[in-house]
């Protein structure tokens, strides 16, 4: 096989019709270009979405659930064999939803090498005062440092300085439904009540923004001490505490066996976010087949055009084969001719890919609900230029190989005849 000759001669028929060449080129370009760009806006999208939940969710949570005693006093008491004790209205044991030996958990967790940060936290129902109106609230009063490295804080502040938790005593920051519906500004001093039916004010240091409404008309923040101050507890009080890991697969077995370690309820994030996960998968699939489905169509246009080749070439395919090339140099011909269209169009569609890519990455895209995204986010992942530069050329190749191997099959001697 003479793969200089085999090349020379694929040259001269994708010359011989360059209309037809551009056209399938084209077709390739177009179909790479579309499958760059959209996986990488909807991956983009992806991991916007999944971020305002994820992100801002520990891998595991460990807490302390109220739940009703599950042996009653008068289990005990067994006098007759043929007792029966039936007890309705069981109410939830008196005891608060601390987290006991706290310190020496937080401590065993952060010696654990599959963790990669702990942050504890304590989660405050208090009522904010406006005038005679009461709005239901939570605090969570969070040790600000780990809450920043491991749930980039800072980037859901929206005004103020998150710093401010910890450096201003009795500060707080609101989220920023609470602060539109309580007209209150930075420096404000704003009013809670505990549920022990406590007043407390607290200095607004901040706003608070997720992204969601209904989390931010509820939510507010302050430091670990001034939450523990507000509830009249010791410094040791806690009734979170945040796990965040090197790998999230290992969350659900890691929260099952923290649950059996050290006796408290645990929650991975996968089993808390769930549906976040199935819509996710189901987004990036839709695109891969819309992507997958525009190459498809690019490689019938190239089956089309290598078809109608081999018939007006029918002539020359017969000379060739005459003058001594073998049934498979003649499809190397014509599968060559169909992998350098697939090579330089999927070139180019990968080129034109990122570039598509990055104009929609710089349209402008502000939103009150996200206020940390300015511009449509893209996903830049190599993946899917692999994906696209692989497709295109299998694409092409399956386009051509079946053409080829009708091309390969000519008889000569019948086409000299009949002409």
């Amino acid at each position: 096989m003479n793969l200089k000759l085999i090349g020379d001669v694929a040259m001269s028929l994708l010359a011989a019709r360059l209309k037809q060449t551009l056209v399938a080129a084209i077709g390739v370009t177009f179909s790479i270009t579309m499958f760059i760009a959209l996986l990488s806006f909807m991956s983009g999208l992806n991991d916007l979405l999944d971020g305002l939940i994820l992100n801002r969710t520990p891998h595991i949570r460990l807490y302390n659930e109220v739940r009703q005693s599950e042996h009653q006093p008068i289990a005990l008491y067994s006098k007759g064999s043929r007792q029966y004790n039936f007890i309705s209205s069981v109410k939830p044991a008196n005891e608060k939803p601390q987290i006991r030996n706290s310190g020496a958990i937080i401590d065993a967790i952060k010696k654990d090498s599959r963790v990669s940060g702990v942050a504890p936290k304590v989660v405050v129902q208090v009522f904010y005062n406006i005038g005679t109106i009461n709005l239901t609230g939570i605090i969570n009063g969070i040790d600000v440092e780990p809450e920043n490295r491991l749930f980039s804080f800072q980037n859901y502040v929206v005004a103020g300085n998150y710093m401010d938790l910890q450096n201003t005593p009795n500060s707080i920051i609101l989220g920023i439904g609470a602060a539109e519906t309580m007209l209150v500004d930075l420096g404000d001093i704003i009013q809670i009540t505990t549920v022990k039916g406590d007043h407390v004010q607290l200095k607004v240091v901040g706003f608070f923004q997720s992204g969601i409404l209904d989390i931010d008309k509820v939510q507010s923040y302050t430091s670990l001490a001034t939450a523990q101050k507000i509830l009249g507890e010791s410094n040791s009080y806690i009734t979170d505490i945040q796990v965040k890991l090197h790998d999230l697969l290992l969350a659900p077995a890691m929260a099952k066996e923290y649950n059996q370690l050290f006796s408290v309820e645990a929650t991975d994030i996968q089993t808390a976010n769930s549906q976040f996960e199935t819509g996710s998968f189901i987004r990036t699939l839709i695109s891969y087949a819309v992507g997958i489905t525009l190459l498809i169509v690019a490689g019938f246009g190239i089956y089309n055009i290598l078809n109608m080749m081999i018939y007006e070439k029918m002539d020359g395919i017969a000379i060739l084969k005459a003058t001594g090339f073998s049934g498979g140099d003649v499809k190397w011909v014509f599968v060559t001719i169909a992998l350098t269209i697939g090579f330089f169009g999927g070139l180019l569609g990968l080129l034109f890919g990122f570039v598509l890519s990055a104009i929609i990455g710089q349209v402008p895209f502000e939103t009150a609900s996200l206020p940390t995204v300015k511009t449509y986010p893209i996903n830049y992942s190599p993946t899917f230029y692999v994906i696209g530069g692989v497709f295109s050329i299998v694409t092409t190749y399956l386009a051509g190989y079946f053409p080829a191997r009708k091309a390969s099959k000519i008889d000569p001697v019948i086409i000299i005849r009949g002409k």
